[in-house]
């Protein structure tokens, strides 16, 4: 059977008055807080974002890398190529504790409805998202609001990486998406060597020194360098 994802891409038509900044959103104080003291976006790894079954190259990264301010604007958006699955690939540049995932669709029955997370991943195809178990499955509404998901904190505690599955939508053939963010805590990792130095016995300059002792004794320090785990 052949695989619709890798069928030819489809022209489609779509007006969403909704998609639009030209509505009322209400108050928008919160531009810079509190969203921003827990928004996870410089320490997203924009370069490497991948999204499968996307109509137009690279669309899926920027509507990740379009920053908070932007959040409402219609353009760059995500579209769905062959139906309207979508499966992408978000790596951090650290270690995440993922607290919630953001999303602004439209009211439009293109909106995504289900979406299935699949953290610390880098293998994932249509078919394995399909018959893998989720972390955590979240059903999403069908709005032009930003949608802020909590998940299950104890799940994504240590998240490298996150795949986003959307199963589905509200009845469209093509699914688009305006905007896709993500809260949490984030660890830099230590990607430097350590130097240790482990002595087998105490060291012999601390004491009263035996003539010939002392070069008998610094040959049994042992020296190795310590990678980071996952260097090796």
């Amino acid at each position: 059977m052949s695989d619709p994802h890798h069928s030819c891409s489809l022209s489609h038509q779509h007006s969403e008055s909704n998609a639009s900044h030209s509505h009322e959103h209400g108050n928008h104080n919160d531009d810079v807080q509190p969203a921003l003291q827990t928004l996870i976006w410089k320490q997203i790894d924009f370069e490497n974002i991948r999204t499968l079954n996307e109509l137009e190259s690279d669309m899926g990264a920027k509507i990740v890398e379009k920053p908070w301010p932007l959040r409402l604007n219609a353009e760059p958006m995500l579209e769905s190529d062959a139906d309207e699955q979508l499966l992408m690939f978000v790596p951090f540049t650290g270690v995440v504790k993922l607290h919630s995932v953001l999303v602004r669709s439209s009211e439009h029955s293109s909106a995504p409805r289900t979406l299935k997370l699949f953290p610390n991943r880098d293998d994932l195809d249509f078919s394995a998202a399909t018959d893998l178990q989720p972390t955590q499955t979240i059903e999403l509404s069908q709005t032009s609001e930003i949608q802020d998901i909590p998940v299950k904190r104890t799940l994504f505690g240590n998240t490298y990486n996150l795949n986003l599955f959307i199963e589905d939508n509200f009845g469209n053939g093509v699914t688009r998406i305006y905007w896709l963010g993500f809260k949490g805590e984030f660890s830099v990792l230590n990607r430097e060597p350590v130097e240790v130095l482990y002595e087998k016995a105490a060291n012999p300059k601390d004491h009263t020194l035996i003539q010939g002792v002392g070069d008998v004794a610094s040959r049994h320090a042992i020296h190795f360098t310590l990678s980071p785990k996952g260097n090796d």
